[in-house]
């Protein structure tokens, strides 16, 4: 088992700074806003032979009584449950603060093995900024500096001396890499962390009653059935001229990211707003990224019959490009509908990256041209000869032949409709690319 640092400290001390110079990665949000981190954020890290995971934390507030200032510490204590060593951040340039007190004993009455470690410390050649820490009675403060990434070093080494020694060789399946990337995209406030949540069975996230409470791409693993998941929760995308703040601005960034990188998106939807605008912007952009999609249409429970009738409607008309994924009607705060979301998921999942050979390909695609030949274009018709898989997630396929150029977009889309029938492509966007064959005597007189 990989041994587990939990980076805790009262807000904008550069937790998610000293994080990502752990983790070698540029995952967690970075900004010189206090309050910027909200759930807990994990990532892999690797000090000499010792192989890691390390958790980001919110800003932690142990007397929080209310708000989500409170289910942000919720997040931190278990954070610090999970951890085999705590590494408490205070920051050498602020000084003392009373909150480090209230922290620190919270710590100590743990019992846990911590480390305190003075951020922000470049270029202080005096120690008696330092030594004001040694009053918060965890032992020895180490300084060091997670933007310019000095200290790190022996920070590690400190924090990771009483640990069992690494295993010489990684664990059979350890780096197995068969889990599947699910992320969970929609608008501000539809129940995308709720959601996942219900399927962890825990607080996992922080679930809020407030647009925008989720800030950063945060992965989970899961396992259901035997199959790997990972799950992508991800911050709600508005409007480009309601995004004001330089905060959101990076959130919007991190949940395109995730977006690409996923293999299934499932696209939430609420039911009490309907199908708007920026729905059909945020499918839009899945499209143009060939991401597996499964609608979700999320807190059906909350509206009546004639709301759900709108919402059906509004779907067909504002969203008929997604005319090939599942659609599922599904209450995340009551756990209703989601078993069918699983089999759906899979089935995307599959249709991505289904292999199709290439006489199958090419006996529908002269199937197709005999039912019903492309329109002419001027004294040429276009002559569709033979077709082959050009790549998966999202499935490709090549038509070869003359004066391709001429064929029609609804002629692409007949074509389409022949293929998704006989691969049973659910789920999955499907492209279609012509390439004419060049006439070998064209540029001779």
């Amino acid at each position: 088992m990989k041994p587990v640092l939990a980076l805790v400290g009262r807000p904008n001390v550069g937790k998610s700074t000293l994080f990502n110079r752990l983790t070698k990665t540029r995952d967690a949000i970075v900004a010189d806003f206090a309050g910027l981190t909200r759930d807990r954020h994990y990532g892999q890290g690797k000090h000499g032979a010792h192989e890691f995971i390390a958790i980001d934390t919110g800003g932690f507030e142990p007397k929080a009584e209310s708000g989500i200032v409170k289910e942000m510490g919720k997040q931190t204590r278990q954070a610090v449950a999970e951890a085999d060593v705590v590494l408490f951040i205070v920051d050498a340039r602020g000084g003392l603060s009373a909150q480090d007190h209230d922290i620190a004993r919270y710590l100590r009455r743990l019992g846990k093995a911590c480390v305190l470690v003075a951020n922000k410390a470049e270029g202080m050649t005096d120690g008696s900024r330092i030594a004001e820490f040694f009053e918060l009675g965890l032992g020895e403060v180490h300084a060091v500096s997670a933007a310019h990434g000095q200290g790190i070093r022996p920070l590690l080494d400190v924090a990771l001396a009483s640990l069992a020694p690494p295993p010489e060789e990684p664990l059979e399946g350890e780096h197995d890499s068969g889990a599947i990337k699910l992320a969970v995209a929609g608008r501000p406030n539809v129940g995308k962390s709720t959601l996942i949540n219900t399927w962890l069975g825990e607080e996992r996230l922080v679930a809020f009653d407030q647009p925008g409470t989720t800030r950063d791409a945060i992965t989970v693993p899961f396992e259901r059935n035997g199959q790997r998941f990972e799950l992508i929760d991800t911050a709600g995308l508005r409007r480009r001229g309601k995004v004001f703040e330089a905060i959101e601005k990076f959130s919007v960034v991190k949940t395109l990211q995730a977006i690409e990188s996923a293999n299934v998106v499932l696209l939430l939807i609420d039911a009490t707003q309907g199908v708007t605008d920026q729905d059909a912007h945020i499918a839009g952009y899945i499209l143009e990224s060939g991401r597996a999609v499964v609608l979700a249409i999320n807190k059906w429970d909350a509206v009546d019959e004639y709301q759900r009738e709108i919402v059906k409607r509004s779907m067909e008309t504002r969203l008929p490009f997604l005319k090939f994924a599942s659609m599922h009607l599904i209450s995340a705060a009551k756990r209703q509908g989601l078993g069918p979301l699983w089999g759906s998921i899979a089935q995307a999942h599959k249709a991505a990256n289904c292999k199709m050979s290439t006489p199958v390909l090419t006996r529908l695609l002269l199937e197709a041209v005999q039912f019903q030949s492309p329109k002419r274009a001027g004294m040429f018709r276009p002559k569709l000869r033979y077709a082959h898989q050009g790549g998966m997630n999202p499935p490709v396929i090549v038509v070869h032949g003359n004066s391709l150029e001429h064929v029609t977009d609804a002629y692409k889309r007949f074509l389409e409709g022949r293929f998704r029938k006989e691969f049973d492509l659910v789920g999955t966007p499907l492209r279609i690319e012509m390439k004419t064959s060049r006439n070998p005597f064209a540029d001779k007189e």
